[in-house]
C-alpha cells in the first residue's frame, strides 16, 4: 500500500470508528430513556441492564454502519478537499478511482466484519435481548400472537403433536395434544397436560396423560399420571420453534426456510426477506462509500455542516427506503430477494453515476 493509501486508509478507520461509537451511544441513550421507567419498576439490577444494552449493541452497528461509512467518507474526503490536499493530490496524477481505493479497502473491510455480525453475532445476541425483553419488560411478539402457542408439528410414523403453549424456558411444553393417524383415518389420540423432556432417558415424558385408541369395536381409553413417548422432537428443536427470523443464524435461517418450503408452507415471504436481508445489509457499507467519496472530492461553500447534513439524510433515506421495500417483500407485493438488493442497487446505480460524471 502507498503512503498516500495508508494514509487516506487510516483517517477513513479513524472517523468511521468514531461515527460508529457515537450513532451506537446515540441509539442506546434513545432506547435507555424511552424504557427507564419500566427499568426502575421493575427493580431490574444495573449489571441486567448493562447486559442487555451490550448485547444491542452488534444490531445498532449493523443498522447503521451505512451511515457510519457514507459520513466517514464525505467527512474525510471533504476534509482532503477543504484543507486543498485534495487538488494537489490530483494535480499529481491521481484519479478518482486511485483515490477511491483506500475507502473501498476500508469499505471491504466493514462488509466482511458485518457478514460475520449479520449471520452469527446479531442472532445470538437477539435470543439473549428478546428473552430478556419478554421476561423483564413484559414485550411479546410484534405480530400480537401469543408467543410460543398453537404449534403443531407433524412426526415421523404418522403422528402430529399438537402444543397448546411452551414454557418460558422452552424446556416443555403445556397442553399437548399427540394424533396418531393409520390409512383408514385416527387411529389414536393422547391429551396431557404437560411434557417434559428427560435428559437421562431421552424421551419426552407426559403428565396427566388421557390415552385413547381407536379401533373397529369401539374406544380404550386410559388414564395416566405420567408417560414416558420417544418423539424425534428434541430440546433444540422445539427452542428453534419459536425462534424469529432475525433470531437464526444463516445456515439455520436456511434449513429453517428449506424445511418449510419442502413442507409446502405458504406465507414464507416475510422470513424470505429477512434471510436475503442478513446478506445484502453488509455490502450496503461498501456501496454507499461510491456516493460519499466522489461527493465530496470538491469545496463546498457550507463546509462541514453541510457535509454531515449531506451524509445523515442520504443514510437515513437508504434506511427509509430499505425498510420500505423490506414491507412490500413481506406482503408479496415484491419479490423477496428483490425487496433485500433493491436499495443496494439503487444506491450503487447512484453512486456510479457520481462517479461517472465526477471530474477525473
Amino acid at each position: 500500500m502507498k503512503i498516500l493509501d495508508r494514509y487516506i486508509f487510516q483517517q477513513f478507520v479513524k472517523t468511521f470508528v468514531f461515527t460508529t461509537i457515537a450513532f451506537v451511544s446515540l441509539f442506546i441513550l434513545i432506547n435507555m430513556v424511552e424504557n427507564l421507567g419500566d427499568f426502575m419498576d421493575r427493580k431490574l439490577l444495573f449489571t441486567d441492564i448493562v447486559l442487555y444494552y451490550l448485547r444491542a449493541i452488534p444490531d445498532t452497528i449493523l443498522i447503521t454502519s451505512p451511515v457510519s461509512s457514507l459520513l466517514a467518507s464525505i467527512l474525510v474526503a471533504g476534509r482532503l478537499a477543504g484543507s486543498s490536499e485534495l487538488p494537489a493530490i490530483r494535480s499529481a496524477g491521481v484519479s478518482m478511482r486511485q483515490l477511491l481505493y483506500p475507502f473501498l479497502l476500508g469499505g471491504i473491510i466493514i462488509s466482511t466484519l458485518n457478514i460475520i455480525n449479520s449471520f452469527w453475532l446479531a442472532p445470538i445476541a437477539a435470543v439473549h435481548n428478546h428473552a430478556f425483553e419478554r421476561d423483564h419488560l413484559g414485550k411479546s411478539r410484534r405480530n400480537g400472537a401469543a408467543e410460543g402457542s398453537n404449534l403443531h408439528i407433524i412426526e415421523p410414523g404418522s403422528r402430529v403433536v399438537t402444543i397448546g403453549r411452551l414454557n418460558t424456558s422452552f424446556t416443555g411444553a403445556k397442553e399437548v395434544s399427540i394424533e396418531e393417524f393409520s390409512g383408514t383415518g385416527l387411529r389414536g389420540r393422547i391429551d396431557a397436560e404437560s411434557m417434559r423432556y428427560d435428559t437421562g432417558n431421552k424421551e419426552w415424558t407426559l403428565q396427566n396423560a388421557a390415552q385413547r385408541r381407536f379401533t373397529p369395536g369401539g374406544e380404550e381409553y386410559q388414564a395416566r399420571p405420567a408417560l414416558s413417548l420417544p418423539l424425534s422432537l428434541t430440546l433444540k428443536s422445539l427452542a428453534e420453534l419459536n425462534l424469529r427470523p432475525d433470531e437464526m443464524q444463516f445456515i439455520q435461517h436456511w434449513q429453517y426456510l428449506a424445511e418449510k418450503k419442502h413442507a409446502g408452507f405458504a406465507g414464507l415471504e416475510r422470513t424470505m426477506v429477512k434471510l436475503h436481508t442478513k446478506i445484502a445489509v453488509p455490502f450496503a457499507s461498501l456501496i454507499i462509500i461510491l456516493i460519499g467519496v466522489p461527493l465530496s472530492a470538491k469545496k463546498k461553500r457550507g463546509g462541514l455542516a453541510t457535509e454531515i447534513g449531506i451524509s445523515l439524510f442520504a443514510g437515513f433515506l437508504f434506511l427509509g427506503l430499505q425498510k420500505t421495500i423490506a414491507t412490500f417483500g413481506y406482503n408479496g407485493v415484491v419479490n423477496p430477494m428483490l425487496a433485500a438488493w433493491l436499495p443496494n442497487l439503487l444506491f450503487l446505480a447512484i453512486g456510479y453515476g457520481i462517479y461517472r460524471y465526477s471530474p477525473d
